[in-house]
């Protein structure tokens, strides 16, 4: 059966002072009136059923994620004692999942994506588990089509087509490569050859295999994770699970599920995503979510006034107005004990004030 696999654990420091450690940027309503994490479920639709749904976040993040997400039940989401990046996260899940179908199929997914429409990603994940039905040993990621010469993403070197063996129920065609290669975020001059060749792809950093072929995989590439993981598998259900969880998972060496496993395995087929996607990574993707006015200005704050401004994010809460008078190509955030002045040309220096709050022990504002 398939069954969804929602990583949700990230700490979205690039949104501060709104995405916060104890209420992060899969929790908060980025692109419309849903949060990114409730968005994430409600896009599966009927393709997933909610007791087939498995979310996997921080410990500290559980109730949050359960309250938003009513729908599912409660032991739908696991909370990480400790961040260890994707590799674990995806293992763990694996083991939970396959206790108790041991052929299941994951889709395997960041909660924090902006994807449209949600009926084609529907159809190429059913692309994508038909796929891996019919061969159990691949392995299926999707990747975007490079719009720009993008520095921060990865990037996927499609090979030779491979034949989809059904079309989706909504008669959309899907692409799908052999992959060639995985490349890591590229420099500039790089990154434009990849887009004129137009034989790469963004990694997306979705998924689908069997739960049995990436735990497989880890055995075989990770084997001191995979131990750990399979003893906090093997105490689950027992009154040492906690503490063997906590134990365990804080020994594990933090890796992505990129370097652990996707460039070293044998089968991997890349399908050309036919949705739009955007990885929700800063506060730049609130002008593509929700657009710009006449002035180029992105408007998230009700009360507002824009006097000669232009190319600027203006974002509040709780009815506080924001008047913005001058400014161009600037992020004003406004929340109830911080607020955001920021150029629009230095966005990555966000991560620069959460790392000083953190050096001067000002916890309550992280």
């Amino acid at each position: 059966m398939l069954h969804a696999v929602i990583m949700a654990g990230g700490s979205g420091t690039r949104f501060w002072p709104e995405s916060r450690a104890a209420w992060p940027k899969q929790l908060l309503p980025l692109s419309g009136t849903r949060s990114l994490i409730q968005d994430t479920v409600d896009r599966l639709g009927q393709l997933v059923p909610p007791e087939r749904i498995l979310i996997v976040t921080a410990a500290r993040l559980v109730e949050a994620v359960r309250g938003q997400l009513p729908e599912l039940p409660a032991a739908a989401v696991i909370g990480e004692p400790c961040k260890r990046d994707t590799a674990p996260c995806i293992g763990l899940a694996a083991f939970r999942i396959s206790r108790g179908d041991s052929d299941a199929t994951l889709a395997v997914m960041p909660a924090d994506h902006a994807i449209l429409p949600a009926q084609a990603l529907r159809d190429a994940i059913h692309c994508a588990a038909d796929l891996v039905d019919r061969q159990p040993e691949r392995i299926v990621t999707f990747g975007i089509k490079a719009t720009y010469p993008a520095e921060s993403f990865g990037y996927i070197e499609r090979g030779e087509p491979v034949e989809l063996p059904v079309e989706p129920a909504s008669g959309a065609a899907c692409l799908a490569f052999e992959v060639a290669r995985f490349k890591e975020k590229p420099p500039a001059a790089v990154a434009r050859e990849y887009l004129a060749s137009g034989n790469f792809y963004w990694n997306s950093g979705i998924f689908v295999w069997k739960a049995r072929t990436i735990l497989a995989a880890l055995e075989q590439h990770q084997s001191e994770l995979f131990g750990r993981l399979r003893a906090i598998a093997a105490a689950d259900g027992t009154s040492e699970f906690q503490a063997t969880f906590e134990r365990e998972f804080a020994a594990i060496r933090g890796i992505s599920i990129d370097y652990a496993i996707m460039e070293r395995a044998p089968d991997v087929v890349v399908i050309e995503a036919p949705f739009t996607w955007d990885d929700v990574g800063s506060w730049q993707a609130m002008a593509r979510l929700r657009g710009v006015d006449t002035q180029n200005n992105t408007i998230a704050a009700d009360p507002h006034i824009a006097v000669n401004t232009s190319g600027t994010i203006l974002r509040s809460v709780d009815r506080h107005l924001i008047a913005a008078v001058g400014l161009k190509d600037m992020i004003v955030v406004h929340t109830p004990d911080a607020t955001l002045v920021a150029s629009r040309h230095d966005e990555e220096a966000i991560r620069q004030v959460v790392k000083q709050l953190e050096e001067r022990g000002w916890t309550e504002y992280l």
